[in-house]
């Protein structure tokens, strides 16, 4: 089935009202009311059914989204030829199962989730009944729906699924403003663990940084005060000029007297272990000798 034949279209776009397909949301929390607001304000889809266990969380999907109709089940629902499974990675594959057995999706429609960590193998009830399945998950964090909307426009957007999916999901983001880029087949995880490491563990090294601030007696606030200039420096020279260019510090200098006086005061294993294990990730980073590179190496590997 073509893009046309579901008639997704791009916001910038004015065919008649009629024309706009509609989406059924299963998962109305934070990430999942945020999309299907995103996609009704652009006049990309109308909203059908709101499926959430708590009819309380339904109704204030609903208020929030300014459209469709709050449901408590499966059970059902009206037709659609869109259907976005935001529940938790948990529960898709079980919900997908429970759709194809009710016959609730037509071959044809368009099925994706927006979990960052699977992929559009977890659908695969669907696939076989003839849906066209997906997943779509926007790098952005979904902690306030209300502030996520703002930041839509310019998100990029990770898409994977089948070769007929892939088109539609493109267009999705595209009417909100998103910039979509695609996955190689598998790549699902590999993209999560990325944006677990750049996002997840930034907040860990963050307060391993203000931890070892506190060893030399400068107060928690005020280490962040401290760190948090060098750490916003230093990663928009990551980003702007590439990791190795943007590299300082006494790996990229070779100086081992240096490191090794770091490590004689980490009596924390945690944060000992960590020093040592990104410390070994930094020298393929570093321009140094060989002698250079070993002393390092041996220092690091503890």
């Amino acid at each position: 089935m073509s893009s046309s034949t579901l008639a997704l279209r791009n916001v910038s776009e004015s065919p008649p009202a009629a024309a706009k397909p509609q989406l059924n949301l299963i998962g109305g929390g934070r990430l999942g009311r945020t999309l299907a607001r995103a996609w009704r304000d652009a006049g990309a889809v109308d909203i059908g059914a709101v499926v959430c266990r708590s009819p309380a969380t339904a109704d204030a999907a609903v208020a929030f989204i300014g459209g469709g109709r709050a449901h408590g089940t499966l059970a059902g629902l009206p037709p659609a030829r869109c259907w976005l499974l935001a529940t938790g990675d948990g529960e898709i594959a079980t919900v997908a199962t429970d759709l194809a057995a009710q016959g609730a999706i037509r071959a044809g429609d368009l099925v994706f989730h927006a979990s960052g960590a699977l992929d559009s193998t977890v659908l695969a009830p669907l696939a076989r009944i003839g849906a066209l399945t997906g997943s779509l998950h926007p790098a952005l964090s979904f902690a306030d729906p209300a502030r996520a909307l703002g930041q839509l426009a310019g998100t990029p957007c990770a898409l994977d699924g089948d070769a007929a999916a892939l088109p539609l999901l493109d267009t999705l983001v595209r009417a909100f403003g998103g910039k979509p880029f695609r996955l190689a087949p598998g790549g699902k995880a590999a993209y999560h663990a990325a944006m677990v490491m750049g996002s997840n563990y930034l907040v860990a090294l963050t307060a391993l940084a203000q931890q070892l601030a506190g060893q030399a007696g400068i107060a928690p606030d005020t280490a962040l005060t401290v760190l948090g200039p060098l750490m916003r420096q230093t990663l928009a020279n990551a980003l702007e000029l590439g990791p190795a260019a943007a590299l300082t510090g006494p790996i990229a200098r070779g100086d081992t007297d240096t490191v090794a006086r770091h490590l004689a005061v980490l009596d924390d294993e945690t944060v000992r272990d960590a020093y040592r294990a990104l410390g070994r990730a930094t020298l393929p980073l570093a321009k140094l000798d060989d002698a250079q590179r070993q002393a390092l190496a041996g220092l690091l590997a503890g």
